[in-house]
């Protein structure tokens, strides 16, 4: 997959306006793009009926957590909304994940569907240990997330969300084909803003990241698309790194 292709851009802005301009720029230099909690609330699914209609991926990131049915029917509603992966919170339980995936690809079979990739938010880039511990969450934060991936793996989920931290314990208990999407990322140029656990865009896919999210560092840029062909230029270096340590091992 080109570099470009596991760029996915956060429109974590307040109008569709914004965002369709963003997509309008930024469609040719990455390969989806995420509508959050901010973007949904004030838009609706007209955004993503939008962004589709441009011609590109979406990956729907609302956190679905409630319980098993009700998650289960959201997600049939995003399937049917045409979305190329979303998520869910793996701390929901195994029967909600698992009930999610039955219903998914219920749908997509009755009603001939391209089934999403479904993701599990495992622990959020922005919390640490001690704010595990607050939540009564005892174990660490690498612990915590392989606990939950594995979790997830379990009930058949395609992937997690998970911090770039994580992703070598990820992918030693859950194998290759288990796809991590990972937000946290942030050149080696820019600030952290409210996230914890970061990485650089080439540190991530070297680490083995299947796509990174990155938000900030290219809306807010003078020239956005710039931006995202400097990542991707990163991204690569990682990917020219990680196929070198993979020839190194076999």
């Amino acid at each position: 997959m080109p570099a470009k292709d596991k760029l996915i851009i956060a429109l974590d802005v307040e109008t569709p306006a914004r965002a369709l301009e963003l997509v309008n720029q930024l469609h040719s230099v990455a390969g989806m793009f995420k509508v959050g909690s901010q973007l949904f609330t004030a838009a609706g699914p007209q955004i993503v009926r939008d962004i589709l209609a441009h011609d590109s991926k979406v990956f729907l990131d609302l956190k679905f957590h409630d319980i098993p049915r009700t998650v289960a029917k959201a997600a049939a509603e995003a399937t049917r909304m045409g979305v190329r992966m979303f998520d869910l919170h793996a701390s929901g339980s195994l029967a909600m994940m698992q009930q999610t995936v039955t219903e998914v690809n219920r749908i997509c079979r009755n009603e001939q569907l391209r089934r999403p990739k479904i993701l599990a938010v495992t622990v959020l880039t922005s919390l640490t240990r001690d704010d595990l511990r607050r939540l009564g969450v005892q174990a660490g934060v690498e612990s915590q997330v392989v606990r939950l991936a594995k979790l997830a793996r379990e009930a058949s989920m395609d992937g997690v969300v998970a911090s770039p931290l994580e992703i070598a314990r990820i992918r030693k208990d859950c194998g290759r084909g288990f796809l991590i999407v990972t937000p946290g990322v942030r050149s080696a140029k820019t600030t952290w803003d409210d996230q914890k656990r970061v990485l650089t865009p080439e540190q991530a896919i070297a680490a083995g990241a299947d796509y990174i999210v990155v938000g900030k560092p290219i809306r807010d840029a003078k020239d956005p698309s710039a931006a995202a062909r400097e990542i991707v230029m990163e991204m690569e270096r990682g990917g020219a790194g990680l196929r070198t340590k993979a020839r190194g091992e076999s």
